[in-house]
């Protein structure tokens, strides 16, 4: 029987604006298993985003409980949360969020090493090379196109060894040809490392790749194919 690795029930994210209650997501329930890819869809505005970082610990749900493996994450403060994220998950975002200061290894290496890995440059180096960049280890961002970023991205969240690894429109900045190609390099690196994956999308192609396709409209979970 597959592991569950994520577990969200009875989920509503609710928000207060000046003059009335502000409803993002409602009553949202599912179950991943692990080492599933899963894509969430719908339109924009219809609480994709909010899902995706509700389930990841970035932020809590206002009703209902999550749980990132054993950790019921609702149950526990900032502090607890970051801990669990740290140990589990990692990050592809559409932005791609690499420090301009430091060279691709030094992204790379970077979360390894405060988490106290002492092999940390060696297996930044390692990921570097899976995803074609060996020869670019000492570039710094400003040095390298969108498509060889977002390669840094991958390779910083695949060397961590997350469980689960949640990514946010992780070819919206990309043209077509180089977003197809991090799309490749997504799910093999996903099938390498038996990770799960949980990525938002507008691409339906990227989505029809998955395992799971989880439909998002107007905050509510419409259909789970």
């Amino acid at each position: 029987m597959t592991e569950t690795i994520l577990r969200a029930q009875n989920v509503s994210k609710h928000v207060r604006t000046a003059d009335h209650q502000l409803t993002i997501l409602n009553d949202v329930s599912l179950d991943i298993a692990s080492g599933q890819s899963v894509a969430i869809v719908g339109p924009s505005g219809a609480g994709k985003s909010t899902l995706l970082g509700l389930l990841a610990g970035l932020d809590t749900p206002s009703v209902g409980k999550i749980w990132l493996g054993e950790h019921e994450i609702t149950a526990t403060n900032e502090e607890g949360r970051a801990a669990i994220r740290a140990k589990m998950v990692g990050f592809v975002f559409q932005t791609f969020q690499l420090l301009g200061s430091l060279t691709a290894l030094e992204n790379v290496s970077l979360p390894m090493e405060l988490s106290g890995q002492t092999d940390a440059r060696l297996k930044a180096t390692e990921f570097l090379g899976k995803v074609g960049l060996a020869q670019r280890v000492t570039h710094y961002p400003k040095q390298l196109s969108g498509g060889e970023q977002q390669r840094v991205a991958l390779a910083r969240a695949f060397a961590c060894s997350p469980k689960i690894l949640f990514a946010d429109e992780p070819t919206g900045n990309l043209d077509q040809a180089t977003g197809q190609k991090i799309s490749d390099l997504l799910f093999e690196l996903n099938q390498q490392s038996d990770t799960t994956l949980i990525l938002v999308t507008h691409e339906q192609r990227l989505a029809e790749r998955c395992q799971q396709i989880i439909t998002i409209d107007d905050g509510r979970v419409v259909s789970q194919t």
